[in-house]
C-alpha cells in the first residue's frame, strides 16, 4: 500500500507550476534566527506549507544561483547586531525581496536548487542514481548500449536526466540517452505507453530526430537519440556549449544572436509542416521551444522529444498556457509554444513572460504580424489561429516547400488510435480544469485587493459617516420642533423687556448699556448655536430674542439678559421695577443692584 502511494504522489508532482512565498515571522534562537516561510504551490491557498530557513541557507541558495549571472538583491551578512529586532525586520523584507526576484525569473524559479530550498522533501533525492539503475535494468535485454559518463543538469527538468552512451558494436558512434520519470498527465495504460515508446523507433521525418531505441515501464521511460556535437537551436543562439549547465547556459547569456530572416522564414515553415503532419496522424507533440529543436547538416529543423506528451511531462510553458482560457485545445497549445520560439529566433532571448504587446522597430512587418496573432495579450484572449492559418501567412508561403513524402513514415498501430485519443481528451480537460481555477483565484485577489484599496476604504468611511449624520438629523429634528412653541414664547416675552430697556432712566444708563453690550454679544452667540442645531422660530429679530434664544441654551446668561431690560425700562419706582422684573423672570435678586444703581 505505501508503495503505491509513493508511485501516485510521485506522479502527482508537476515541476512546473510556481510557487509564491511569504516570510511570515523570524524567531531568535540562541545563536541564530530562523525565518519562516509560507510557501505555496499554485493558485490555491490550502496547497501550502512552512518551512524554516536561516539566513546562512539564503547565502548557500544565492551561491549556487550565481552561476546563472543574474544579480539578486540578497541583504549583506552583519556580526555585530544581528539579533536586534529591528535589524531582524530589516533584513526580513531583504529576504522578501530576494525570493520574489528569484521566483519572478521563470529558469530560475523552476531550477533544483529553488525547488531543493523550498521543498526539500519532494526534491532531495539523487534521481542520478536512481537513473542508473533503471537503465541497467533497460541494458539487460540490450546488452550492446554501454553508459560513458552523465550530463548533470544540461537541460532544465529535475526529473529528467541525460548521459552519453554508445553502441559496442559501433564504438565511434556516440548517443545521448534520456531518462525521465513519468509526469502527472500520463493517461495511457503501462502495455499500450510501452507499446507507443516502442513505435517511435519506426517513424521516418526529415523534420523528426530519429529514436534508436525507447522503453519504459511503471515508474520511468528512456529514449536514445543521436548525439549532436552542436547542441540544440538554444544552444546555437545563445552560443553556448551543450555540455555545460543550463542555468549557466541559458538564464542570462552574455552573448547571443538573432537568426536572419531567411532561416527564420525556412525553419518557422519546416516547423509548421512536422505539426500539422502529427496533428493529421492524430498525435500532439505539446513541448516546442529552442531546446527541443536541433539543425542537421542539412539545414533542416528536427524536433526532438516527441515522447515527453505520452510520458505525462508539463509543458516549458505551462505556467503561460493556464494564464488564458482560449488556449483550449492541444493544437493551440501547439501554436502558442511555436510563436514563443519564432520571437526567440527573431530577437535571440526568450522571453520569459505570457505575452508581448510592444515589439522593436526593427522587426520586419510579416514577422510582427505572426508574433501578434499570436502572442499579444488580446490573441490570448479571444483565440489563436490555427496551424493552416499560420501556414496561409504571406511569411511562410514564400518558402517553397520540399518534396517529402517519400522519406515520410509515421504509423500509428489501429490499437492505439482510440487510447491515444482518449489520453489527448484527459489532457486537454485538466487544462480546462486548472485554468479556470487560476481565473477564479485571480478574480478572489483582484478583488480582495480592490476591496482593501486606500480609495475604497476612504469610500466606505465616507457612506458611514454619510449615514451617521442623516441618522443623527432624523433623531433631532422632532425634539426641536417641540420645543419651537416654548422658544417663541420666550423670544416674545423677551421683547417686550427689550421695549422698556429702550427708555431707560438717565441714572442708571452706564451700567444698563455694559449690560446690554453682554446680552448683545450672548444674544449673537446664542443665534449662532442655535443656527447649528436647528431652525429655531424667528417671529423676534431685534437684539432682545437673540438674548432669550442664548438664555435656553446657557441658563446662566439669563440673570445679565433680564437685567439690561429691567435696568432700561421706563418705569423710575425701583419697586415697581422690580415688581417687573419678577413677574416676568422670577428673578428678586437684582433689587439691590438696581437701587443702588
Amino acid at each position: 500500500m505505501a508503495l503505491v502511494e509513493e508511485k501516485v504522489s510521485k506522479l502527482e508532482l508537476d515541476d512546473t507550476v510556481l510557487l509564491i512565498c511569504t516570510i511570515e515571522a523570524a524567531h531568535n534562537l540562541k545563536d541564530h534566527t530562523e525565518y519562516v516561510i509560507r510557501v505555496q504551490k499554485g493558485p490555491i491557498p490550502e496547497n501550502s506549507w512552512t518551512v524554516l530557513r536561516r539566513y546562512s541557507q539564503f547565502v548557500n541558495l544565492e551561491n549556487e544561483l550565481r552561476i546563472a549571472g543574474i544579480g539578486l538583491p540578497l541583504p549583506p551578512k552583519k556580526i555585530l547586531g544581528k539579533m536586534d529586532r529591528e535589524f531582524i525586520a530589516e533584513r526580513q523584507q531583504g529576504l522578501q525581496d530576494f525570493l520574489d526576484a528569484v521566483l519572478k525569473h521563470h529558469m530560475l524559479a523552476i531550477s533544483k536548487p529553488v525547488r531543493i530550498f523550498l521543498d526539500e522533501a519532494n526534491f532531495a533525492a539523487n534521481l542520478q542514481e536512481t537513473a542508473l539503475r533503471h537503465i541497467s535494468m533497460f541494458f539487460r535485454s540490450e546488452s550492446h548500449w554501454e553508459v560513458v559518463e552523465p550530463l548533470p543538469d544540461i537541460g532544465w527538468r529535475i526529473r529528467k536526466k541525460y548521459f552519453l552512451i554508445k553502441d559496442k558494436r559501433q564504438a565511434r558512434e556516440k548517443y545521448l540517452l534520456s531518462w525521465s520519470q513519468l509526469g502527472p498527465d500520463k493517461q495511457l495504460s503501462e502495455k499500450d505507453l510501452d507499446l507507443c515508446m516502442k513505435t517511435f523507433s519506426s517513424f521516418q521525418h526529415p523534420y523528426l530526430c530519429p529514436v534508436k531505441f525507447a522503453s519504459c515501464n511503471d515508474t520511468c521511460g528512456i529514449t536514445i537519440r543521436q548525439y549532436y556535437m552542436q547542441g540544440t537551436l538554444r544552444d546555437y543562439i545563445c552560443k553556448s556549449k551543450p555540455r555545460q549547465p543550463f542555468l549557466k547556459k541559458y538564464a542570462s547569456p552574455k552573448y547571443y544572436q538573432m537568426l536572419p530572416f531567411s532561416d527564420i522564414q525556412r525553419y518557422g515553415r519546416q516547423l509548421l509542416e512536422i505539426l500539422k503532419y502529427l496533428h493529421s496522424k492524430g498525435y500532439y507533440y505539446g513541448h516546442m521551444h529552442a531546446g527541443n529543436v536541433i539543425i542537421d547538416g542539412d539545414n533542416n529543423c528536427q524536433l526532438l522529444d516527441l515522447e515527453n506528451i505520452i510520458l505525462g511531462l508539463p509543458s516549458y510553458y505551462r505556467a503561460h498556457l493556464t494564464q488564458y482560457r482560449k488556449i483550449q485545445s492541444l493544437e493551440s497549445v501547439d501554436v502558442y509554444c511555436f510563436g514563443q520560439l519564432l520571437y526567440e529566433m527573431t530577437f535571440g532571448r526568450s522571453l520569459n513572460v505570457a505575452t508581448c504587446d510592444v515589439y522593436p522597430y526593427h522587426c520586419p512587418p510579416e514577422l510582427r504580424s505572426v508574433l501578434e496573432s499570436v502572442l499579444t495579450t488580446e490573441a490570448c484572449k479571444n483565440g489563436l489561429p490555427s496551424v493552416n492559418d499560420l501556414l496561409q501567412h504571406q511569411l511562410f508561403q514564400s518558402v517553397i516547400p520540399h518534396p517529402i513524402m517519400d522519406t515520410v513514415h509515421i504509423k500509428i498501430p489501429a490499437r492505439l488510435k482510440q487510447p491515444l485519443k482518449e489520453a489527448f481528451l484527459i489532457v486537454t480537460r485538466h487544462l480546462h480544469v486548472e485554468q479556470k481555477l487560476i481565473h477564479h483565484y485571480q478574480r478572489v485577489s483582484k478583488a480582495q485587493a480592490y476591496h482593501m484599496s486606500d480609495e475604497e476604504k476612504r469610500k466606505r468611511r465616507r457612506s458611514k459617516r454619510k449615514q451617521l449624520l442623516e441618522r443623527q438629523q432624523s433623531t433631532e429634528v422632532p425634539t426641536i420642533n417641540g420645543n419651537s412653541h416654548n422658544t417663541s414664547t420666550d423670544s416674545h416675552n423677551s421683547s417686550i423687556s427689550g421695549q422698556i430697556v429702550n427708555n431707560v432712566s438717565p441714572d442708571i444708563t452706564p451700567d444698563s448699556q455694559n449690560i446690554s453690550v453682554d446680552s448683545h454679544n450672548a444674544g449673537i452667540e446664542s443665534h449662532d448655536t442655535s443656527a447649528d442645531n436647528c431652525d429655531v422660530s424667528s417671529d423676534s429679530g431685534d437684539i432682545s430674542t437673540r438674548s432669550s434664544n442664548f438664555s435656553q441654551v446657557n441658563g446662566a446668561s439669563d440673570a445679565s439678559s433680564h437685567d439690561a431690560d429691567i435696568s432700561g425700562s421706563e418705569i423710575s419706582d425701583p419697586g415697581e421695577r422690580h415688581a417687573l422684573l419678577h413677574s416676568i423672570t422670577g428673578f428678586s435678586s437684582f433689587d439691590h443692584r438696581v437701587q443702588s444703581g
